[in-house]
């Protein structure tokens, strides 16, 4: 979303600590008391994201924001102006906004590698997908051992449509991928920093080549020019994986015989067992897993009265579609089918799902259990890792709300 002159620029509603700490889960108390103490004290909007929706945000750092569990509504497409940012490196200047179709692209690994600019690729072909972006830190709030880095609870992530064009229509103008490739590499445009080895910082990440076929090279985002929040002018979209590989600013995207070298491939977005040390033999941060959580009733919302509640949320699979969700009021002892509701914007996208109980006085423990097209189960417990990356527990992701 390009930054509009007419959108006010709202700070951040403080919340109640007390409320929020009322969740019942250790996992979920935790996690809320983090998100209280950043709203108790209200950073301002980074000036490249001022025009988003500051009610709706948490504000981490000045490349961290967090969508308020909240927010998110009961529609299917987040709202630009209430997506979470994370940025690994600072946003490049918004100069390279003023002339969008000059912006030039290195392809790699191809018959006929070359240069292209935005101008040409848009005569390449067109396609729109529907995505969910998530960060592969997304649930890290949960954890007890308290990884480093951004402590997100539900809020990096969102579901949102794409515009651009496929990445195998490129391949296709420039001859084919060459002989022996294995993996799609993309490599960012920020401006790395001075005196430091670049490939300790450079944003540069391979997946496997089979990805191709879905990804795309977007311009657009819900329906405008792709911001410079969220990687514009051009990004590499690559459906059903975790965000850091959906590359921002793309100035090269290269087919390659084995990962990147960059250290944020080597070592970084890895699964590290506990108590060891990232390494490249363990597996990357890659595709995402079937997941779900509730966005309402919330316990920071207050005590609900006694009656019918439309408990809510939102479920996906990653690379697959969702084929049912459950809901359980009781902690996970007893479980109900809940209904999706809203478009099916496809198998990448999120799906709203919804089920009317009926609540009584007392406390009551919210959890929701997605299923994929594959029979994928989302799990109870999260897989333990030094990053914190990949938690899709559904314990993990329960809230508890009190009724009187």
């Amino acid at each position: 979303m390009t930054p509009s002159t007419t959108l006010p620029r709202r700070h951040l509603l403080a919340a109640s600590a007390a409320a929020l700490s009322a969740a019942g889960l250790a996992s979920w108390t935790g996690a809320a008391q983090a998100q209280a103490a950043a709203a108790a004290a209200p950073k301002p909007l980074p000036g490249y994201a001022g025009w988003k929706a500051g009610n709706a945000l948490i504000v981490h750092s000045s490349s961290t924001l967090e969508t308020r569990r909240g927010a998110f509504g009961t529609s299917v497409v987040t709202p630009s102006s209430q997506l979470y940012v994370r940025n690994n490196l600072p946003a490049p200047d918004a100069a390279i906004l003023d002339d969008r179709n000059a912006w030039v692209v290195r392809v790699e690994g191809v018959k006929n590698p070359r240069e292209i600019t935005l101008a040409e690729l848009k005569t390449l072909g067109l396609e729109t997908v529907a995505t969910v972006l998530q960060c592969s830190g997304n649930g890290r709030g949960f954890f007890p051992t308290k990884p480093s880095g951004t402590p997100w609870t539900v809020g990096a992530a969102g579901c949102v449509v794409w515009s651009g064009v496929p990445v195998r229509n490129v391949v296709a103008a420039l001859g084919g991928v060459a002989s022996g490739m294995a993996y799609v590499t993309g490599t960012g445009g920020e401006k790395l920093p001075e005196g430091v080895d670049p490939l300790t910082v450079l944003v540069e990440r391979s997946v496997p080549i089979k990805a191709m076929e879905d990804a795309i090279l977007a311009w657009e985002m819900n329906g405008e020019p792709l911001s410079l929040a969220h990687g514009g002018p051009l990004r590499l979209i690559v459906p059903g994986y975790q965000g850091v590989n959906n590359i921002k600013y793309i100035k090269r995207l290269a087919f390659t015989e084995a990962q990147s070298q960059a250290r944020i491939m080597q070592h970084g977005y890895r699964m590290t067992p506990p108590g060891a040390k990232a390494s490249p033999d363990q597996p990357s941060v890659w595709e995402m897993t079937v997941k779900s959580w509730i966005n309402g009733p919330l316990p920071e919302q207050g005590p609900l009265k006694p009656g019918m509640v439309q408990v809510h949320g939102v479920a996906f699979g990653g690379t697959r579609g969702i084929k049912g969700v459950e809901v359980s009021v009781d902690g996970g002892k007893t479980w109900q089918a809940a209904q999706l509701i809203g478009p099916d914007l496809g198998r990448f996208a999120w799906r709203q799902f919804v089920l009317p109980v009926r609540l009584g006085a007392g406390t009551h423990v919210l959890a929701s259990r997605a299923t994929d097209t594959a029979g994928n189960v989302q799990p109870e417990q999260r897989e333990e890792n030094v990053g914190g990356y990949n938690n899709a527990s559904w314990a993990d992701h329960s809230v508890t709300v009190s009724v009187a």
